[in-house]
């Protein structure tokens, strides 16, 4: 892929390129990462990131049900980002780029979920276990335990210490025997609303059991995972890409405002979790209420468990360049159509 860009577009010589390849549906998280790391070690740069999905080499001809699901659930597609570290590029960027944070569990549940394998007859396809939506919140729970000190507000992280304070004084108290503590109940572990400091969440829309998976782990509302359920209803399962088919929507139809942070969460085999949060810095009004794909299917509501936003507020001119910033990188974005 990386050949056929610097072919197609004539790129210099000293272009630096990079195959992420066999990373999953976490891989565009992964490579704006890269790229992050990158242009932090040479100020002034740019880096281009693209996402593809091509599920042809891996169509499952055989019959096992856990091998089939692939080839209805995912899609081809493809988004691409330009990321810089140039001052000049933020007077025309669209996001900012504030966090990333990566997670691999290494357990063999966790290796073998989802997992390229042959079967019986030596057709080869990707096995989805049963545990998927069990290990993806796992997974999730300790990548957020990392994001959760740089995007809580202060009372829900002292929230979060108070109630880990109070399980384990129960539980030792319970455990040395105290007279009084038989009549304790050990409290429930107390789950900190993202909602208060996230204003939208781009879900890999993987599946609706993973969705509904996170929204029910997170406490989310309908509005909250419309953008996830929405794109997984257009378009499928598209990989690493689905996370910016979903910023695309939240554009589109979410009521996207100046200053508002948007957090991206994917999951890919491994297993992995990774996320990444964006401030916006400018609204793109001519795609108010525009779909993408030009039908019905496209507008919101019509997917299943589809909630419809809120009539978007007026926005300053839109830019289309992408861009940068001395703490974080700056980006803008095309969908692959």
């Amino acid at each position: 892929l990386c050949a056929l860009v610097c072919n197609e577009f004539c790129l210099r010589q000293d272009v630096r390129t990079y195959n992420l390849g066999g990373m999953g549906c976490s891989a565009n998280v992964i490579s704006v990462d890269l790229a992050k790391q990158l242009l932090q070690n040479q100020p002034g740069a740019r880096a281009l990131v693209i996402s593809t999905e091509n599920i042809t080499q891996n169509m499952y001809k055989g019959n096992e049900k856990g091998m089939l699901l692939q080839n209805t659930l995912f899609r081809c597609g493809g988004c691409a980002l330009l990321l810089s570290s140039r001052r000049v590029d933020a007077l025309r960027a669209k996001y900012k780029l504030l966090y990333t944070f990566r997670c691999q569990l290494s357990d063999n549940d966790s290796y073998n979920c989802v997992y390229q394998q042959e079967d019986a007859e030596g057709n080869c396809g990707v096995s989805l276990s049963k545990d998927i939506v069990k290990v993806a919140g796992r997974a999730m729970r300790q990548n957020f335990v990392m994001l959760g000190p740089y995007v809580l507000p202060i009372r829900e992280q002292a929230a979060v210490v108070f109630n880990h304070l109070a399980v384990r004084f129960v539980t030792l108290a319970r455990r040395r025997h105290w007279p009084i503590a038989e009549h304790w109940e050990i409290p429930k572990g107390y789950t900190p609303d993202f909602g208060k400091s996230i204003d939208h969440f781009c879900i890999h829309a993987g599946g609706r059991a993973v969705i509904e998976g996170v929204k029910k782990n997170l406490g989310l509302s309908d509005r909250q995972v419309a953008p996830s359920v929405q794109t997984l209803y257009d378009w499928g399962n598209t990989s690493s890409s689905s996370i910016w088919y979903e910023m695309d929507w939240v554009e589109r139809w979410g009521g996207l405002r100046r200053g508002e942070r948007i957090l991206q969460i994917a999951f890919g085999s491994g297993f992995k979790c990774n996320s990444a949060v964006w401030v916006a810095l400018r609204v793109d009004v001519t795609k108010r209420r525009r779909p993408l794909k030009q039908d019905a299917a496209a507008s919101p509501g019509t997917g299943p468990g589809a909630a419809s936003p809120e009539t978007p507020p007026q926005a300053g001119p839109s830019e289309q360049a992408a861009p940068n910033g001395a703490n974080g990188a700056h980006i803008a974005s095309k969908k692959a159509k």
